[in-house]
């Protein structure tokens, strides 16, 4: 977030054609209301700008200190603007007492908002060179513009503190490229690696190669470093409750296809096949939980938790009469408890993922991973699986053959 020096806010007083400046000599009469206006507008940020908007309170319109007071009450009573309610989405600013050009002002700096339009009181308030107005039809539709364009969904959020370096490249090119795109085209492509990571999601831009969250998870050489709650753990449990003797436990770890590979890799261990050899005439093998249907619960499980906000891993806990299998996040868009698992009813929290996982060739088709599993539980003689959707998980219950 963008703080802006003495020097810089006193250019910015004296710039009486800025787009992003508005002063006011003290706080009273009506100028609580258009207070609010301009940081509505600073918020809005028609002209994206992509830089903080700043209200000055003690500045005369010539930009020359008007001498009032900067009180802890004007401070206090600026402040509440971002908190009233009046202003929604709730707008990122700051109030600061400086000292500029021998006297003290109160300054408050507005960042650009991720989620215009912006209103104050109902009305969506910009900026038209140095004057506020009310936005037309025209610019609303503007303002809804950059709002679908920033609105991204988290798999596509950039992280800061990575960069290129941290992908593999040798994964990207020999086996996310090709399995992404036809052989012909590759041989015909002559764009760059940035140009390739960014067409793929992987980056931002080309001009600003920051990694995201799905470039991270698909091609990180360590993506837990900077998602650490992205990884599966995994216990089998030698009884049917939490307290009972551990006999394994992994944490696995790694971008998406060698944390699935490594986890399908535990999960079929487990799951020991038995030869029957006398019921039928010839020989029968079993499980006692169907591989596909593991599978199919494991890649939803990965698939539509949340990566936000939270460091808690998928887990997976192995008893011996069921296996569970929980899932951080509650239910998301037009999923509900009661649609949850109908055909045809799914939404995606981290569609890029989704994507990734489908390249990659763990997702065959979306929306049919709960039917496959139901399909082949039943085919194994278990009962189906059982799903408790939680505001904060989603836990799916395998119950083993009664």
């Amino acid at each position: 977030m963008k703080s802006y020096t003495d020097a810089e806010l006193v250019a910015l007083l004296d710039d009486l054609e800025s787009d992003c400046v508005e002063r006011k000599e003290s706080f009273k009469g009506d100028v609580p209301n258009k207070a609010r206006q301009a940081v509505c507008a600073f918020a809005n940020d028609l002209p994206n700008r992509k830089a903080p908007g700043v209200l000055f309170i003690g500045a005369q319109d010539s930009g020359e200190p008007s001498g009032l007071p900067v009180t802890d009450q004007l401070l206090l009573d600026l402040a509440d603007m971002r908190s009233d309610g009046k202003i929604l989405p709730l707008p990122v600013m700051t109030v600061e007492k400086r000292t500029l050009k021998g006297a003290a002002m109160a300054v408050v700096t507005v960042q650009p908002s991720d989620m215009p339009p912006v209103k104050y009181d109902g009305r969506i308030w910009i900026r038209t060179g140095s004057r506020r107005a009310l936005a037309n039809e025209q610019e609303e539709r503007i303002l809804n513009e950059k709002r679908r364009y920033k609105n991204l969904p988290f798999d596509l959020y950039p992280v800061p503190t990575a960069t290129v370096e941290d992908f593999s490249r040798v994964l990207f090119e020999a086996e996310y490229l090709p399995q992404a795109f036809a052989e012909d085209v590759l041989a015909e492509n002559n764009r760059s690696y940035a140009e390739r990571l960014a067409s793929c999601r992987m980056i931002v831009s080309p001009e600003e190669p920051t990694p995201t969250v799905t470039g991270l998870l698909t091609l990180g050489k360590s993506p837990q470093d900077f998602l650490p709650g992205a990884c599966l753990q995994f216990l089998r449990i030698d009884g049917a409750e939490l307290a009972d003797p551990v006999i394994d436990a992994e944490t696995t770890g790694g971008g998406l296809g060698d944390l699935l590979r490594r986890a399908e890799e535990k999960l079929k261990a487990h799951n020991r096949v038995a030869v029957d050899i006398t019921s039928q005439a010839t020989h029968r093998m079993t499980a006692p939980y169907p591989q596909a249907a593991l599978q199919q619960i494991l890649y939803n499980a990965v698939l539509h938790r949340t990566y936000e906000s939270t460091n808690a891993p998928v887990r997976v806990y192995w008893f011996n009469d069921r296996i569970e299998i929980h899932s951080p996040g509650g239910l998301y868009g037009n999923v509900t408890p009661e649609n949850f698992g109908r055909p045809g009813v799914t939404d995606y929290r981290n569609p890029n993922i989704a994507a990734v996982l489908k390249t990659l060739g763990f997702v065959q088709a979306f929306g049919r991973g709960i039917a496959v599993a139901q399909r082949e539980m039943e085919r194994n003689g278990n009962p189906p699986p059982e799903f408790e959707p939680t505001p904060t998980a989603v836990v799916c219950t395998l119950r083993g053959k009664a």
